[in-house]
């Protein structure tokens, strides 16, 4: 039976993968009339569409690499300017150093003792729903400045051990809530940070495709847009774990016997000089990224700002050049071959990329937009359009994959902004947040959702359906009720 199903996978790999190439090969035969649109735009929407199909059902790692190669293959540039293009953009440089920061914290296994500090202060002794709340804000942090990855796989071990501990067993409802809430926590902290991962690649997307506006590029502020996520995902947390503790309302009787001494029985050794450097470095990096956007009218914030993008590759030249007992304080061959998230790196790079083809003058697509578009948005308020946008967004980033809708939703705000006069960066801000943190129900959303789709002994499907919608449905509200007004506010 194993056998049967893992060649049944293959099957469908190729057979999905056939499909995404074909897509971006033939789509620009189609006997479409597309206004505005010229041959070389209908290359590239094919190999857009493709490389979402890929996104989706395949592979993102070899489907950006694909995507990226298809570009510099069709006309719209030589090839050799291609690359130039997509690998030579300074935010693909920033992430790149900045994925081997992250790594780094994992590979040295800075990670754990951030984890265990959230599952061990004791004023949770006895307080399940407090203890909750802790170990959400630990996920929502490290999703947000490492990976949501890295909070799953570092909170869902512990808290199995907590579960037999205290004498819970699978198909007990308190786990699969617990469980649920450390994937959803980790969610709505993916979007957080303005520097890294999805966020950061479509922020860079809008203000590729803004570039050649009046007045354009629209660059939207670090420090308002982490504000607005930061605020939001503490309310969101906050809000679920309320409906999970008076409407699910699982028995918490047994998890009253915590202690946070159950997890000191097994202490992790003191934190090692290698460890306090690299975790104290890149507290150091963050603030570097953030302060200018913070306190620009401060002594020394210009040169941060206009060198923010070399910050990261500053840092690891500077960890790399410091010795440890014979050794590079960051060994940088070590972490890139185990801890460097090189799927990530390579969809942000084809993500910026394709943001970026897009909307050149050369496709025509943007003027497609316009055209097909403005006749909806004529005397739509914004308040409108974004409860419009928000839902869409919902239902499709669970139905495809968030970053994909994310670029796909981009340019309609462009198309309604231009048309309207209103002010783009809290609608964008407010997408790129939404879009990236709601892909919790299906497991197309993310390959978060998925993990937790996987995970049928702790958490069976229909449970996974049972908390996720409402979850997202409060988040949906908040958004709109308070992350509307608070966006405009600090932009």
């Amino acid at each position: 039976m194993a056998n049967q199903n893992e060649r049944k996978r293959e099957k469908m790999f190729l057979i999905h993968s056939l499909i995404g190439v074909g897509i971006m090969v033939f789509f620009r035969f189609l006997p479409l009339n597309l206004p505005e649109v010229t041959s070389i735009g209908m290359e590239v929407l094919g190999i857009f569409i493709g490389t979402l199909y890929l996104w989706t059902f395949v592979d993102p790692l070899w489907g950006s690499l694909m995507s990226i190669a298809m570009v510099g293959l069709s006309n719209y540039m030589p090839m050799a300017g291609l690359l130039k293009e997509a690998f030579g953009a300074p935010v693909v440089a920033q992430v790149f150093f900045l994925l081997i920061m992250a790594g780094g914290l994992v590979y040295y296994k800075i990670t754990l003792y951030i984890g265990r500090f959230f599952l061990t202060r004791k004023f949770t002794n006895g307080k399940p729903w407090l203890l909750m709340f802790v170990i959400c804000i630990g996920c929502y942090f490290l999703g947000g400045f490492i990976s949501p990855f890295t909070a799953i796989f570092l909170f869902w071990p512990v808290l199995y051990d907590v579960f037999e501990e205290v004498g819970y067993k699978k198909g007990d409802a308190l786990p699969r809530v617990m469980l649920t809430l450390v994937v959803v926590a980790s969610l709505i902290g993916f979007p957080m940070a303005p520097f890294a991962q999805n966020g950061l690649a479509l922020l860079t997307n809008f203000t590729n495709i803004t570039a050649n506006l009046p007045g354009g590029p629209i660059v939207v502020n670090n420090a308002a847009y982490m504000g607005v996520a930061i605020i939001l995902g503490l309310i969101m947390i906050v809000a679920n774990i309320l409906f999970a503790k008076f409407v699910i309302r699982p028995d918490v009787t047994k998890l009253k016997n915590y202690d946070v001494e159950m997890l000191n029985k097994n202490p992790l050794p003191p934190m090692e000089p290698r460890q306090k450097i690299i975790g104290a470095s890149f507290v150091i990096l963050i603030l570097g990224m953030l302060l200018p956007s913070l306190f620009p009218s401060l002594p020394g914030m210009a040169f941060l700002s206009s060198n923010s993008l070399g910050l990261a590759l500053f840092m690891v030249a500077a960890l790399a050049a410091i010795r440890l007992n014979g050794k590079s304080v960051l060994e940088i061959p070590q972490v890139m071959a185990t801890n460097f998230n090189w799927g990530a790196y390579f969809i942000i790079v084809a993500a910026i990329l394709l943001g970026s083809v897009l909307t050149s003058e050369n496709t025509g697509v943007s003027a497609f937009l316009s055209v097909v578009l403005s006749p909806i948005f004529q005397g739509m308020s914004p308040m409108v359009f974004t409860v419009l946008l928000m839902a869409m967004a919902v239902l499709l980033t669970n139905l495809c994959n968030s970053l994909v809708i994310g670029m796909i939703l981009q340019p309609v705000i462009v198309t309604y902004c231009i048309q309207t006069g209103a002010n783009p960066a809290p609608i964008v801000t407010l997408l790129i947040i939404f879009v990236l943190l709601s892909a919790a129900i299906t497991p197309a959303a993310s390959p978060f959702a998925a993990i937790l789709h996987s995970n049928k002994e702790w958490v069976p499907t229909k449970y996974v359906y049972q908390y996720t919608i409402p979850f997202v449905i409060l988040e949906l509200i908040i958004v709109l009720v308070v992350g509307v007004p608070l966006a405009n506010l600090l932009m």
